[in-house]
């Protein structure tokens, strides 16, 4: 097994808790109010071991009294003490419930905003963004690191106060009984913060490096589980799980080594911690021996000093907390920060009539198209073309030519890298994304369907769609009858588990999606691929009707689908090397031709 790679700490720390204090500064009014009930309650509980002092020493004093001949215990002030004690703790519980209950609402609040920036921000990144990043690894950033931003606000925002008002005021209380115990008390607090500060510099890298491993392992059954019948098939199993084993051994490297670090620091600090306590008990015995001060208030202060241990150690502990959340939140603000679409025209074009139709006519122009997913890897190079409306155009060549491409860039799924597309005589740049995309109707290769009726399914592209328009797109996509044979009919709920509609009657779901939209430029990336030649003959003659009037671009690598077509746009590496119908491309006997009859070899 070779050695854990670890990331590096933090990139930008003080950068990432200053983007965090964005999402905590519209609660500083209520941070302010827990504060001062804090404090209160911080003053009232303080203040009770004073006053549980104050009664040992009216017991030992009366117990001294009595043998001396006096009166005795005073059993009515040492009632009215114990009282008083009662009531402070009381009050003192109900505002701690008070303080926590904002501080939940504030953590709630912040966890919400997070995910709801997240998600708008997904909406508005690049499909680039998605091409560098597996599926597991942003689920793990909305999920994961959200929650685990929450849950640690929870806890810091309230025990960070409560232990700061804690160690000031009992501070001030042990000050009032002893300065001389005061000082041996608090001459372990350096050497802790040392030790505090040691630990947090050798944990932080295996905090990142568990926050990584954690969003790859993510990734990793992301993947296995939503492709586990190919793993099946291709006997993928046991490497899947050797893969998995070694990213869950990183995982498990990265989270023994963050826990250790983080859990040596406890009971260092809590052994320098109980030296103090026992230099403090023999001089406070010494004191109480001669006279110096009251046997309560030995009492009294050693109790002090366990409460004033208490809050040290719990914010020496809060470096782990800390360094866990600053790991995700900086997970987080990468996400956030990652550069967005290029904005949209500031004066669009207006694709719609007085009436909201779409005014579009259907004629597209590509000019001198020059494209790369990486800049230094160009896949289209210099792609000009002039498409007539109501055009049937089809894009053949071989694997990685740029057909999928050419479409993606036409519907503005990525930005060129030179030249031009315009949709009516106007660059698609000045459409707004939104209206530009609705003229368009796209059937994929894989039929893609969310947890819902087929009905909703089906309305996906049309929100205001009648249930007679739906009725009417299936019977074009001749799927209307199939659905019909369902028990539930359009009201039958489709998800991963449905059985009883195979691929093919999926794809033939997500054709009928895009008769109901009725578009004014048709998108087929091989669209028949998943049906049976029965079906595929039916929706070759379903579509011919929709090109009719329309647009149509037609992704083909069975070419026996396109012999119709208008326009045949032949690509070769990016480049066009042909164009022209399927019978001049033939008489040519080029690219084309060898292309064509390499499918009817055998």
């Amino acid at each position: 097994m070779p050695p854990m790679r670890l990331v590096e700490k933090p990139k930008n720390f003080k950068g990432t808790l200053e983007q965090l204090a964005t999402y905590v500064r519209p609660y500083y009014a209520r941070i302010i109010l827990s504060l001062v009930l804090m404090v209160t309650s911080t003053v009232m509980c303080i203040y009770g071991p004073k006053l549980i002092g104050n009664v040992t020493t009216l017991i030992s004093s009366g117990i001294i009294s009595k043998y001396a001949g006096g009166e005795g215990i005073d059993f009515d002030l040492i009632g009215r003490l114990v009282i008083t004690i009662l009531v402070i703790y009381a009050i003192s519980a109900l505002i701690d419930y008070l303080v926590n209950a904002l501080h939940v609402n504030i953590a709630v609040n912040i966890s919400y905003k997070l995910r709801d920036d997240i998600s708008r921000k997904i909406n508005k990144l690049p499909l680039k963004y998605f091409d560098s990043k597996t599926h597991g690894d942003v689920l793990s950033r909305v999920t994961n690191d959200v929650d685990n931003i929450a849950n640690n606000l929870t806890s810091t925002i309230s025990q960070v106060l409560n232990s700061m008002v804690n160690i000031v005021g009992v501070l001030f209380m042990m000050l009032t009984i002893s300065w001389k115990l005061t000082i041996i008390s608090l001459i372990v607090i350096p050497l802790s913060g040392i030790i505090a500060a040691i630990t947090v510099k050798k944990s932080q890298k295996h905090f990142s490096a568990h926050s990584k491993y954690l969003g790859e392992i993510n990734g990793h059954v992301e993947e296995m589980y939503s492709g586990h019948m190919l793993v099946k098939t291709y006997n993928y199993e046991d490497r899947s799980l050797q893969r998995f084993d070694e990213l869950n051994e990183n995982l498990r490297n990265a989270a023994f080594k963050s826990q250790f670090y983080s859990g040596v620091m406890h009971p260092l600090t809590g052994f320098l911690q109980n030296v103090g306590y026992v230099a403090v008990c023999l001089v406070g015995g010494f004191e109480v021996i001669q006279g110096v001060m009251a046997i309560g208030d030995i009492q009294a202060f050693t109790t002090y000093v366990r409460r004033l241990q208490h809050p040290i150690s719990s914010i020496a502990q809060l470096m782990n907390t800390i360094q866990t959340m600053i790991a995700a939140a900086e997970r987080i603000f990468d996400l956030l920060n990652e550069t967005e679409e290029v904005a949209e025209a500031s004066d669009p074009v207006n694709i719609r009539d007085e009436d909201g139709q779409l005014k579009i006519e259907g004629n597209v122009t590509f000019e001198n198209v020059r494209f790369g997913y990486d800049p230094d890897k160009i896949v289209i190079n210099d792609f000009s073309m002039y498409v007539a409306p109501g055009k049937d155009v089809a894009i053949v060549g071989p694997t990685g030519a740029g057909k999928t491409t050419l479409v993606k860039l036409l519907m503005r799924f990525y930005e060129l890298n030179g030249g031009t597309i315009y949709v009516d005589y106007k660059d698609i740049k000045d459409y707004t994304r939104e209206d530009l995309r609705s003229i368009f109707g796209m059937v994929l290769q894989d039929a893609w369907l969310f947890d819902g009726t087929i009905r909703e399914n089906i309305r996906f592209g049309k929100p205001d769609a009648t249930d007679e328009e739906i009725y009417e797109a299936c019977r074009m996509a001749h799927v209307d009858r199939f659905i019909k044979t369902l028990e539930n009919g359009y009201d039958t709920l489709i998800n991963e588990d449905t059985s009883g509609i195979s691929q093919g009657q999926k794809q033939l779901l997500t054709i009928a999606r895009a008769f109901l939209k009725d578009p004014k430029i048709l998108i087929l990336d091989e669209a028949t691929s998943s049906v049976d030649t029965r079906t595929e003959q039916l929706i070759q003659d379903s579509m011919e009707e929709l090109r009719k009037g329309r647009t149509a671009f037609t992704i083909a690598h069975r070419l026996s689908t396109i012999r119709n077509a208008d326009i045949i746009i032949v690509l070769d590496k990016g480049d066009v090397v042909e164009v022209g119908d399927h019978d001049s491309l033939m008489e040519k006997k080029g690219f084309y031709y060898k292309l064509y009859n390499s499918q009817f070899e055998n």
